[in-house]
């Protein structure tokens, strides 16, 4: 019998990592990187991440998320003088944003924030964790011009000029998201192409990551069953890929879990249809999937909605032991870190 979701708690969703496994540099080489095969059966194999292919079929169709990374970072300070760190989480019309802000003290709404060139965001009010701000120009270009790489918190050290690029997957062509979709970080252009002369499919998804992906799980949204907003394109084009690949006997393999959220917010009725809008589906075990026959992941934070996603398709005992293996081997976690792929538990 499946579990009740409601019972889940992220402490069931933890294991121990020492700091210095969390990678604050990318390798050289995007395809350096090794690949932990969880099994069906439950046992692991050491991979490298170029190997990829021989766990794919002729006819499987790889799904990735083509969102790119803004640059979303930027740093200000308050009329009083006081530092201010500001991460977008979505622009929601051309000057008006949600975004998280870091600073000494909480400023109130009604006051400015001030930064380069004369730039100002007044601060209207809050939105669940998120400050809405209006800015005194059009967002896209305050952050062309003074925005920074969005690393996340675990990256101890501020962004430089090889992040503008490795930040980014090779694919990423629609602006809108603050932190990268990690699985797709590892391939490069000559990988993609061997993929494809061997019969491998690929589609694409677009889900814009948000800001709150990396925040601690809330009371709240235990309660709900529902995460932070983030907007998908799901196309009338993949889910005929999808059918396509059915029919020819191929596997639906997800890169990454945000194709995963996206894939199943599409399927949110029993059956893939295009989709655009917001989600909040918060897939936790329990959950029955829909669409994808294997995942293609990094290494997620402890207690964490995206390892309670990998836990509900391949089984939380069977992932934590792998966690488990990988930090006695020693891979690279989290973002710039090494690669997972992993199998549905159920059909």
């Amino acid at each position: 019998m499946a579990r009740d979701p409601g019972a889940v708690q992220p402490a069931d969703f933890t294991y121990a990592l020492p700091e210095d496994l969390i990678a604050q540099q990318p390798l050289p080489v995007r395809g350096a990187s090794r690949l932990l095969h969880l099994r069906r059966d439950g046992q692991v194999e050491d991979r490298q991440f170029i190997e990829l292919g021989e766990l794919l079929d002729s006819n499987d169709l790889l799904i990735f998320n083509d969102t790119r990374v803004m640059p979303a970072r930027l740093f200000g300070h308050k009329q009083t003088g006081g530092k201010v760190e500001l991460l977008l989480e979505r622009r929601l019309e051309p000057t008006l944003a949600l975004a998280q802000l870091k600073a000494s003290r909480s400023p109130p709404t009604g006051s400015l924030l001030l930064f380069a060139d004369g730039i100002e965001a007044e601060v209207l009010g809050r939105q669940d964790a998120f400050y809405v701000l209006r800015f005194s120009a059009p967002i896209d270009s305050v952050l062309d011009q003074h925005g920074h790489v969005p690393l996340p918190p675990y990256i101890r050290r501020d962004d430089a000029p090889a992040d503008i690029e490795r930040y980014q997957t090779v694919y990423a062509r629609k602006p809108g998201a603050v932190a990268a979709p990690t699985a797709g970080l590892h391939f490069d252009e000559a990988h993609l192409d061997r993929l494809r002369d061997v019969g491998i499919r690929m589609g694409y998804v677009t889900l814009h990551v948000g800001a709150g992906t990396f925040q601690p799980l809330r009371d709240e949204q235990l309660r709900s069953g529902e995460l932070h907003a983030e907007s998908l394109d799901v196309s009338v084009d993949l889910c005929d890929q999808v059918a396509a690949a059915r029919g020819a006997g191929g596997r639906v393999i997800a890169v990454g879990t945000t194709v995963m959220r996206a894939l199943e917010t599409a399927a949110e009725d029993g059956e893939l249809k295009p989709w655009k809008g917001e989600t909040r589906l918060f897939i936790r075990p329990g959950y029955r999937f829909r669409v994808a026959d294997a995942l293609l992941t990094n290494f997620h934070l402890p207690e964490s909605s995206l390892l309670m996603l990998v836990c509900a398709f391949s089984g939380t005992d069977a992932v934590l032991a792998a966690y488990r293996h990988a930090v006695a081997q020693r891979y690279r976690f989290f973002s710039y870190g090494d690669a997972m792929f992993c199998h549905r538990q159920h059909a």
